[in-house]
């Protein structure tokens, strides 16, 4: 802010139309001038201004009597006569440094020159310049109207917004010297890393390969789940091999105009070969590339059209150039199968999201520039947060920084991570939230029956945290549990156990109240899903047998929660598919309600606990857990493949 106000007016003039003067899309940060044609038009004035003050003659207007008064008085010295003016110059006096000069208008006077002899002045005259007149009449005005229209046009023909551009593609280009990302900023994704070292050989050493009759691809299709560090690989990739970087997003190729798309996709290609070796990089290519046909409702011809452009561009260009299309999209199976086939993105490389491995390494990189307390572990945090992203964990050390300031601490701690994953996992504590003390037990046996029903069953991820502080917008208490291992399979009775977890809150109210609340409305929505996944989708029904009874069209990178639209089964299968779903979690519910019947005088202590201190979590916890499990006699099985918050 001190920068530019500290300069004079004329400094900071001048750094502006240095901006101005860069080029728009390198992607620079700099203010741009914005020349406007009311500049112009005080500049003009200003110009016009000037001029007629110096070509201001320092005369006095006098009569014509008077000027025939000073011929005869002899004051005159001498005279310039023009067609309608007579000029008469002074005779100076010794207190005048120079000549005073009078004007007057001329009349049609024959006794003028006679006098003039008579006084024996000299006196001359003067042609007018008519050429000069036209000049100033006719040519300047054009003059002016040619720089005005050649103005506008360039207004309204320039820049990303003019009108006569809407084909030019509104591309980000990044020079090499403003790539600073390299492959040291990208952890958690060895093997995708690996797989794309190889291009940015391909961009170094095209030779290496060409040698052996080896052709460079021209293709690279990023596919992974919102966060997991696809724009940022491939912007490592550029920094890596020191080429520029063409970004730009699927959604800005389609206009409303019918052309536009395809001659954006032409332009970019055009302006890719001018700078090869490079790299286009389209993030969100499903906006673009949607399989042609896909719409019931007939296709949407302008998108098609760039489509197709893309294609025949994608086929058109010597692979030979260096120039490397890489693509971005979490929704692989809506994209047309001509934009996979080899020969356009013949590289596929898909990024999964890490394994605790990965959020350790990505978690080191993040933790750079953070001061970090002594007691900090970053394995720990790593086994907090399973199924983050490479986005989500930046978000956690912001987060844990932003809570160590606020608290005007010296260093991040492990309690301010700790709090950081509870606010993104939970949402936001509202300790001010008021709750009357009714509300509040039933909350304290709700969260008390989840965490007593997972430590009562065996082959579960330990609970880590119980607690009744409201968070988030409905979330009034939640119970937390930490898998020890990442997860990617789960059997039938694992599946069964995490129903039994889901509906302990509302078993536990059953027992001590005799009646049930809303409080448990989210875990019956999550438990019926299960059930009905279980018997839908995983053949897990005994009746039913291993059968799926849908055509899952999700995204495996991008789950909206959404349930699969097609229906492939009659009515009768629909309504043994509801008994099924029925019976389960009516089986569940008394196995549920004969653990903690049998467990009441734990879930009471428990519930105490928890309406005394708010909070159960650490040693106390696990003290707690080992009584529950030494007392029990038989176990069932379950272990969640990922982390856990029930809930009220």
């Amino acid at each position: 802010m001190a920068g530019n106000e500290q300069k004079d007016p004329l400094s900071r003039f001048l750094d502006r139309l240095k901006g101005h003067s860069g080029k728009g899309n390198q992607g620079t940060d700099q203010q741009k001038f914005h020349f406007s044609i009311w500049y112009f038009i005080l500049a003009v004035l200003a110009i016009f201004w000037v001029q007629s003050i110096l070509n201001q003659q320092q005369t006095d207007r006098v009569s014509y009597s008077q000027f025939k008064q000073l011929i005869k008085s002899g004051k005159v010295a001498s005279v310039l006569i023009s067609s309608d003016l007579i000029t008469a110059t002074l005779k100076s006096r010794d207190d005048q440094k120079t000549a005073k000069t009078v004007s007057t208008v001329r009349v049609d006077d024959p006794d003028l020159v006679r006098d003039l002899e008579a006084q024996k002045i000299e006196f001359s005259g003067t042609a007018d310049d008519k050429w000069l007149g036209t000049l100033l009449t006719w040519v300047v005005p054009l003059a002016i109207f040619f720089f005005l229209w050649s103005f506008l046009m360039r207004r309204i023909g320039s820049g990303p917004q003019g009108v006569l551009s809407v084909g030019k593609a509104k591309v980000k280009i990044y020079a090499e010297k403003e790539i600073r990302v390299t492959f040291n900023d990208v952890a958690g994704i060895d093997e995708a890393k690996a797989e794309l070292e190889e291009v940015v050989e391909f961009l170094k050493a095209p030779a290496k390969f060409e040698r052996l009759g080896g052709k460079i691809p021209k293709g690279v299709l990023l596919v992974g789940a919102p966060g997991t560090g696809k724009t940022l690989l491939a912007r490592a990739v550029a920094g890596e091999a020191g080429v520029p970087f063409f970004s730009m997003s699927g959604s800005e190729f389609v206009e409303m105009f019918v052309g536009v798309g395809a001659a954006r996709v032409r332009d970019l290609f055009a302006q890719a070969k001018e700078h090869a070796p490079c790299i286009i990089f389209v993030d969100e290519l499903d906006a673009l590339g949607k399989a042609r046909g896909l719409n019931p409702m007939g296709g949407h011809d302008e998108r098609e059209q760039t489509l197709n452009q893309l294609l025949v561009e994608m086929d058109g260009f010597d692979p030979r150039a260096g120039v490397i299309i890489m693509a971005a999209t979490n929704r692989p199976e809506i994209l047309d199968p001509a934009l996979l086939r080899p020969g356009r993105f013949d590289r596929h490389v898909a990024i999964d999201k890490p394994d605790i491995k990965g959020r350790v390494a990505i978690l080191e990189v993040h933790a750079r520039e953070v001061k970090l307390g002594s007691d900090v572990d970053l394995k720990i945090i790593a086994a907090m947060t399973p199924g983050f992203v490479g986005a989500d964990l930046a978000n956690l050390i912001n987060e844990a920084a932003l809570i160590a300031a606020r608290r005007n601490k010296e260093e991040v701690t492990m309690a301010d991570f700790q709090e950081a994953a509870d606010r993104i996992i939970g949402g936001l504590e509202k300790r001010n939230r008021a709750m009357n003390p009714k509300e509040k037990e039933i909350v304290a046996y709700h969260e008390s029956g989840h965490a007593l029903v997972a430590m009562s069953l065996s082959n579960t991820d330990p609970v880590s945290k119980i607690s009744i502080i409201p968070r988030g917008i409905a979330a009034l208490g939640y119970t937390q549990q930490l898998p020890t291992e990442d997860r990617y399979l789960m059997t039938r009775e694992e599946l069964l156990a995490r129903l039994k977890v889901l509906l302990g809150g509302r078993v536990s109210e059953e027992i001590i109240f005799g009646d049930i609340s809303t409080g448990a409305q989210n875990d019956l929505q999550r438990a019926t899903d299960i059930a009905r996944r279980m018997i839908m989708e995983y053949g897990m029904s005994k009746k039913l047998g291993p059968l799926t009874y849908v055509r899952d069209t999700r995204s495996a990178h991008l789950d909206l929660g959404l349930a699969p639209r097609e229906r492939e089964y009659s009515e009768k299968t629909a309504q043994q598919i509801d008994e099924e779903m029925v019976a389960m979690i009516e089986e569940t519910h008394r196995e549920v309600r004969m653990i903690l019947s049998e467990q009441r005088s734990m879930l009471e202590k428990l519930a105490g606990i928890l309406l005394e201190k708010e909070t159960i979590e650490g040693g106390e916890l696990k003290e707690f857990q080992k009584q529950v499990r030494a007392g029990l006699s038989q176990a069932a099985s379950w272990g969640p493949s990922s982390r856990e918050g029930n809930a009220i």
